[in-house]
């Protein structure tokens, strides 16, 4: 799947003429990034960077996780300072010295991490420190009036100011953390991975709602993993790695995909799935899940997954999938159905009865829901099994050590340190972490709910080897993913789910992405 390429040195890309957004090919910048140097302690994580965005493009930043983009998005958002080199705006020398300053300049940051705060409304969270109040008092009712223009701009004028954020879907936050962007009026959004908690439907819109931007002058530095995307909705392309611009200026609309992957990995990446085993047709099967329904998000789902099998559920966000999955791991109490591992019926809503019978769970909200972030790797992967490490009321951390340098060495996580925290690794690597703690524990199913989100190309098809070969090892795994080309690619089986109703279930090859859409755009119309 990897193949070694050396390559020569590659020179930085020429300015390019407008892409989808309509950007002018002959302005000045707006924003230009020269020299940008930053340390943490011995590490350089920013050795050089440079950059400029014009006016009304959508300007696509694109790396490898670990190769700086999160640096130099803090040094744009004014949460770091670079230890050498320089910015201007609009030609002149600006000091983003703190959030204030960059968002005075003109420069509104959206964070991958969604921002916002929980038990505040929607209306509060949009105009958080930049209140609207006279004398101490805030004008309420014109914050519910701006922020209804706003969510209405962004085509969500369906969320009302005064629901309490932590009410909302991921995909709703993520819009009220466009919607506080824009409340800045901004001339330049950053936006680290936008699409990342939205469904087909939600990143269509949020590409009109580029497009608008952009149309009227503001400028967007646009952060993705899905080179899909940025074909159809960037200008131009940045590529960093190891801190240090490649290549800038790039066409996004023709510049070949293999090049940008050799750019971003310094090797060739073969963007492919791997290919499909033969499952035995007479196997009993691992995983039967039968009649499970949690009345008012999703009812009568049925399936089953045999060993060396993989069955992937697509669907637009909100349409039951992560739920399904949850109430199968016990997470979630099934109101009615049954769920039988290797034909032993589970009790339901007992996460400990599933993980006793071999279900293992990876959650779309890793770093939330399924990691320690502040302890060691080790510690994470032995989190399942502590049993095996008790010697009577103390844990022997060297067994622990031992059992996760192993899994290290196999999945091949780097850094290959167990001692490091898990908060500091990449996306892919803590996908790894969450991946060798079920198969220290021993499962035989297991449950992948957006294995690849947030995850760098190159480490995207490590991860699709290691589904393969968990499926291969004769385990039993089921996948939720919002890319469907990833389901189908993955999956021998296929379940298409909308408003928590099966509306298909069949080979993955007979169906295809244009039908999977159909499906579930007509289901959740129905």
């Amino acid at each position: 799947m990897v193949n070694d390429d050396s390559g020569s040195a590659v020179p930085t890309g020429s300015a390019a003429p407008a892409g989808p957004s309509g950007a002018a090919g002959d302005e000045g910048p707006l924003l230009q990034v020269r020299g940008i140097v930053k340390h943490f302690g011995a590490v350089r994580a920013l050795d050089g960077v440079d950059l400029d965005v014009r006016p009304g493009e959508v300007h696509c930043l694109l790396g490898q996780n670990g190769a700086g983009k999160s640096t130099l998005i803090k040094v744009l958002a004014g949460a770091h300072r670079p230890d050498a080199g320089a910015v201007e705006w609009q030609g002149r020398p600006v000091s983003l010295t703190s959030p204030v300053a960059a968002l005075q300049t003109g420069i509104a940051t959206m964070y991958q991490e969604l921002d916002v705060v929980d038990g505040l409304t929607v209306a509060e969270n949009i105009y958080l420190g930049h209140e609207l109040a006279s004398g101490g008092v805030t004008r309420r009712r014109e914050a519910h009036a701006r922020t209804r223009e706003l969510l209405t701009r962004l085509g969500h004028g369906d969320i009302p100011p005064q629901r309490e954020v932590g009410h909302l879907p991921a995909a709703g936050k993520q819009i009220v953390s466009m919607a506080r962007a824009l409340s800045h009026d901004a001339r330049l959004i950053v936006m680290d991975e936008p699409s990342a908690v939205l469904d087909s439907e939600e990143v269509a819109n949020l590409f009109r709602v580029v497009r608008d931007l952009t149309a009227s002058g503001v400028a967007v530095l646009y952060i993705s993993h899905r080179l899909e995307e940025i074909r159809q909705i960037g200008d131009r392309i940045t590529v960093l790695k190891d801190g240090t611009t490649v290549a800038t200026g790039l066409p996004a609309a023709s510049t070949p995909t293999p090049e940008l992957i050799r750019l971003m990995t310094g090797r060739s990446v073969e963007q492919v799935f791997p290919a499909r085993r033969a499952v035995a047709a007479d196997a009993a099967p691992l995983l039967e899940v039968e009649g499970l329904t949690l009345r008012g998000v999703f009812e009568d789902v049925s399936f089953t997954v045999r060993p060396g099998e993989v069955v992937g559920l697509a669907g637009l966000v909100g349409s039951g999938r992560s739920e399904i999955l949850e109430t199968v791991y016990g997470a979630r109490r099934a109101t009615a159905g049954t769920v039988r591992v290797a034909g032993t019926t589970l009790r339901p809503g007992s996460v400990s009865a599933a993980v006793a019978a071999g279900i293992g769970l990876a959650p779309e909200e890793r770093k939330s829901q399924g990691l320690l972030l502040d302890e060691p790797v080790y510690r994470n992967v032995t989190l399942s099994t502590f049993g095996r490490f008790a010697r009577g009321p103390v844990l022997d951390e060297k067994a622990e050590r031992a059992v996760a340098h192993d899994q290290i060495a196999a999945l091949e996580l780097r850094p290959a340190d167990p001692d490091r925290h898990a908060r500091t690794l990449s996306g892919g690597n803590q996908q790894k972490v969450m991946l060798a703690r079920w198969l220290v524990h021993g499962c035989r199913v297991l449950l992948l709910d957006e294995p690849t989100r947030g995850v760098d190309v190159g480490a995207r098809a490590e991860i699709y080897g290691l589904i393969h070969d968990l499926a291969e090892a004769g385990n039993a795994v089921v996948v939720v993913s919002s890319e469907i080309d990833e389901v189908l690619g993955l999956a021998d089986r296929v379940l298409v789910i909308a408003d928590g109703r099966v509306l298909h279930s069949g080979p993955a090859d007979q169906i295809d992405e244009h039908r999977v859409l159909d499906l579930v755009m007509e289901g959740s119309a129905a």
